[in-house]
C-alpha cells in the first residue's frame, strides 16, 4: 500500500518534470517563445537541472539537448526508483523503461496539444494561449494536413495525427517493453 502511494506520487513529480523540460527543449526547437508568465515558469522550475547539463550538453545545430538530457535523467531516474521499490531492479530493464517513460511523455503531450489546439479552435480561437499552442503543433501536424486537406472547411487532419501518434506509443511500449 505504502509502495503504490509512493509510486503514485513519483510517477506525479518524474513526469511533471520530464514534461517541463520536454516542452522547454520542444519550445526552443519549433522556435516558439511561451507566454511570459508561462515561460517563466518552465525556466524556474527546470533551470536547476538544464544550467549545469549545458556545461556538459552543449546546443548543437540550434537545439538545447540539455533540456532533453534532463528529461531522460528524470526517467532513468524514476525508472530506476520505481524498479528498485519493486524488487525486481535489472539495469536493460531500466534504461528500457526509462526510454519508453521518455518517448510517452513525448506523445503525450503533443497528443494534449493536439487535444488543446482543437478545444480552442472551437470555443475561443483568439485565445491567448491559442497561438502558442498552434505553434508547437505546426510541425507535427504539416505532413497531416499535406495529406489531409480540409474538408467543405473542416480540418479533419488532427484526427488522424492522433491515430499516428496513439499507434507510435503503442508500438514503443510494444518494442522497448517486450525486448
Amino acid at each position: 500500500m505504502l509502495t503504490s502511494i509512493l509510486t503514485l506520487i513519483l510517477d506525479f513529480v518524474a513526469s511533471t518534470l520530464g514534461f517541463l523540460f520536454w516542452l522547454r527543449f520542444w519550445c526552443q526547437a519549433v522556435r516558439v517563445r511561451p507566454p511570459s508568465p508561462f515561460g517563466d515558469f518552465i525556466v524556474r522550475l527546470t533551470d536547476w537541472l538544464v544550467r549545469p547539463l549545458r556545461r556538459v550538453v552543449p546546443g548543437v545545430a540550434g537545439y538545447d539537448w540539455a533540456s532533453l538530457v534532463a528529461a531522460f535523467l528524470v526517467a532513468l531516474a524514476f525508472a530506476a526508483i520505481t524498479t528498485a521499490l519493486g524488487n525486481r531492479f535489472m539495469p536493460g530493464a531500466v534504461l528500457a523503461l526509462a526510454l519508453y517513460q521518455l518517448l510517452s511523455w513525448i506523445l503525450y503531450s503533443l497528443m494534449g496539444a493536439l487535444i488543446i489546439e482543437i478545444v480552442f479552435s472551437w470555443v475561443n480561437p483568439n485565445a491567448p494561449l491559442a497561438p502558442f499552442v498552434r505553434a508547437l503543433n505546426e510541425p507535427v501536424m504539416r505532413p497531416f494536413r499535406r495529406i489531409l486537406p480540409p474538408i467543405a472547411g473542416v480540418d479533419l487532419s488532427p484526427i488522424l495525427a492522433f491515430i499516428v501518434l496513439r499507434i507510435a506509443l503503442s508500438l514503443s511500449g510494444a518494442v522497448l517493453l517486450m525486448a
